[in-house]
């Protein structure tokens, strides 16, 4: 078998007049209506400029469009193939939705984000969303650096970000998320924001932390609500946002002075063995690692700050330090550990509060997922 012509000179379009390109999007659209998506929307959503106009009927084309799989303003002509215009009304071009989308402000953000939390608020009542989330709820922030190319981009600048385990510096935006999960159910984004890519991780992180967790308890998160970050918000203003919310914080800290002397008067009887059911990948050695040892003692974060200082406690792990050399019969006189600590005021054991912000790294997931989604093209570039 062989092809009949010239793969670059061929086009495929689904112009069926009398099928439907995207029918998964009945229920969804279906879910989105029945949750008001459209009335919060021309509530809450006010654009002064013309192409504002009929707020509510661009913003669930958007909704529907990235549902659909678009991840561009031009994929957006998706809704309008086949029969589409026999199923739903009110789709508008992708050029029109272009124009909307350009004439936001920060407010009209704002006023979306306003739109967003409500919207998981009913979406949460009219599926089973995040269920045991009446019991234990997790928050996961982090940002990551989404690179652009145009050189007018409004915002661009240079940022930090990993590849494949390398550090490196691209030029971007920088998007900040946070995402509500519990032990029975699948992370779900509660707060966004868009940011310079020249932003520091924890610029508004405070703010943005405040606006989760009054998502999640809109969401039906009525239980104790666990906030995991990396070292990045590791701030007084942070974990005192989070504790004024009424939520506890679990924060990776650095390797400081203070730290180092912290672990150094931990005695050697005071760390538990632990065993990983999974064995979990060490980024520093290169290589899977299946048992540790924990240990916490407490300790006062931001002493200098005498109104700002937080008492909690410092948890703890060490894993023995790979000999690279065992195999040609040089044994370790001494065992080397290498430490990684956390800071938390978690209500749970040592060993369940340490297993629990291990699971920090399911918000990268969520990223990735996005990344390789809807938001591919995210910012879009004209």
């Amino acid at each position: 078998m062989r092809l009949l012509h010239d793969p670059a000179k061929t086009h495929a379009s689904f112009d069926d007049p009398n099928l439907v390109s995207r029918a998964g999007l009945v229920p969804v659209m279906a879910l989105a209506e029945r949750c008001g998506l459209a009335d919060l929307a021309g509530e809450h959503v006010t654009i002064a400029s013309p192409p504002g106009v009929n707020a509510d009927l661009k913003i669930a084309c958007l909704v529907a469009g990235m549902a659909a799989g678009a991840d561009s303003i031009d994929d957006m002509d998706v809704l309008r193939h086949g029969a589409m215009t026999e199923v739903f009304g009110g789709i508008r071009a992708p050029s029109t939705l272009g124009s909307f989308l350009r004439s936001f402000t920060w407010g009209n953000v704002r006023q979306l984000d306003a739109v967003a939390r409500r919207l998981l608020a009913q979406l949460v009542s009219a599926a089973p969303l995040l269920p045991g989330a009446d019991v234990l709820a997790f928050i996961d922030m982090d940002s990551m650096q989404k690179r652009v190319y145009g050189h007018a981009k409004e915002g661009a600048g240079f940022g930090h970000t990993k590849i494949q385990g390398k550090s490196l510096t691209i030029r971007g935006l920088n998007a900040l998320a946070a995402v509500v999960s519990t032990p029975l159910a699948a992370p779900v984004i509660a707060a966004t924001r868009l940011r310079g890519g020249t932003a520091n991780s924890a610029r508004g992180a405070a703010s943005l932390a405040a606006e989760a967790i009054s998502a999640a308890r809109q969401a039906g998160c009525t239980g104790k609500i666990v906030f995991r970050i990396d070292s990045a918000y590791y701030s007084a203003a942070v974990l005192g946002t989070i504790r004024a919310a009424g939520a506890y914080f679990s924060v990776t800290v650095r390797m400081d002075p203070k730290i180092r002397a912290a672990i150094a008067a931990i005695p050697e009887d005071a760390w538990t063995p632990i065993t990983y059911p999974r064995a979990v990948w060490d980024e520093d050695q290169n290589r899977l690692i299946s048992d540790a040892e924990v240990a916490e003692v407490p300790y006062t974060a931001f002493a200098s700050k005498k109104s700002k200082a937080i008492t909690a406690r410092l948890i703890v792990r060490r894993v023995k330090d790979l000999n690279r050399k065992a195999a040609q019969g040089q044994d370790e006189l001494l065992t080397i550990w290498r430490y990684h600590a956390l800071f938390t005021d978690s209500p749970f054991g040592l060993i369940q509060a340490e297993s629990q912000h291990r699971d920090h790294a399911l918000v990268e997931q969520v990223f990735a997922d996005c990344t390789d989604g809807p938001l591919a093209h995210l910012p879009y570039v004209d």
